[in-house]
């Protein structure tokens, strides 16, 4: 028996909530239970740290893509253009910070009585998600807290902290319907690859990034295919349909502000495709592309300092389909599943 959607949609919402319980609730009953800091120490650390999510549940009989998101990482379609034959980018995600005018809403609905429930598109002025995982400052009561604090460890809530929780994990879910036929791929990737890349240059760079694979399985001598690789993968636009004209931030997304940050001149092409794996082509580009120097450096730059240039970098690219639309796409076997054997993963 196949379930309904509402089904489905519950049962990946109870999943999200269910885990921050037990990371963010269920670990203090345990350290009050057990009355040990060695353990406090240990089942607190996640609690008190935060983390955003992103999911996506694709039922390939239906052809019906779903994402699950809390926090700002994002998810977003490329799906090629029958009459221009270049790829459009489609988010299925919106990013859940106060900067959000949705997200700035729901919380202010949920807190009445706190006019700076949203201050500076942060949670009270400090968190900017306003969905994640942990982050219990924002979800303990003052009660909690206290105990947590005089007895093993915890922060001191602020006095603004007036009616937790003020986040949560529970996730908006869309639902998509997918053209394999088209083409379609999705790029899931966390804030840091959206602060330096639009939606359009993400989508753009993996279409390069395909044609590409496509002139390299079509060459007809190593010559030609070492030339590809090398020479012919640089220059050029982007295969991308530029998105409307949009406000910045009329959505609450995220924008490629680190570029500037960084002084990169936008005017050149500084977009390059000399790797066989498009998620660390992503990346590259999103560190400086043919600028080595800087992308060296960003890589270079140690925790916690790095975090004032670059955000982490999370990215996953999924192909539905293979064929005309995107060329042959040479799956990793290592991290496939294949039907007559047991699952096989390395890291």
């Amino acid at each position: 028996m196949i379930p309904e959607d509402s089904a489905i949609d519950a049962a990946i919402k109870s999943g999200f909530t269910r885990l921050d319980d037990e990371i963010v609730h269920k670990s203090v009953e345990t350290v009050f239970k057990e009355n040990s800091k060695t353990l406090a120490a240990e089942v607190l650390s996640p609690a008190l740290s935060g983390s955003c999510a992103l999911l996506s549940f694709y039922d390939t009989r239906a052809k019906v893509l779903r994402i699950a998101c809390t926090g700002d990482s994002r998810a977003v379609l490329g799906r090629r253009s029958a009459e221009s034959g270049k790829w459009t980018a489609t988010p299925l995600s919106v990013d859940q910070t106060g900067s959000n005018p949705d997200e700035a809403l729901r919380m202010q609905k949920l807190h009445p009585n706190e006019p700076q429930v949203i201050r500076n598109g942060r949670v009270l002025g400090g968190l900017e998600p306003t969905r994640a995982f942990g982050d219990a400052q924002y979800k303990w009561t003052r009660d909690v807290t206290d105990r947590l604090k005089r007895n093993y460890f915890a922060r001191t809530q602020p006095s603004s902290f007036k009616t937790p929780p003020y986040v949560t994990a529970e996730p908006v879910v869309t639902k998509t319907k997918i053209q394999p036929e088209n083409g379609d791929f999705l790029v899931l990737a966390t804030d840091g690859l959206w602060e330096m890349l639009t939606n359009e240059e993400v989508v753009g760079l993996v279409g390069k990034w395909l044609e590409t694979q496509k002139r390299s399985q079509q060459a007809t001598s190593q010559f030609d295919f070492l030339w590809n690789r090398i020479f012919g993968t640089q220059g050029g636009p982007l295969p991308v349909e530029r998105a409307g004209a949009r406000p910045d931030g009329k959505d609450g997304s995220k924008t490629p502000q680190r570029v500037e940050q960084w002084g990169m001149d936008l005017t050149k092409d500084r977009f390059v495709v000399e790797d066989s794996n498009v998620a660390t082509h992503l990346v590259r580009n999103a560190l400086g592309g043919k600028n080595k120097d800087q992308v060296s450096a960003l890589l270079t730059l140690p925790a916690p300092f790095s975090r004032r240039y670059r955000d982490d970098l999370t990215v996953q690219v999924i192909f539905f389909g293979d064929g005309e639309k995107t060329g042959k796409v040479t799956p990793n076997l290592d991290a496939s599943y294949v039907s007559e054997e047991k699952p096989k993963a390395k890291l």
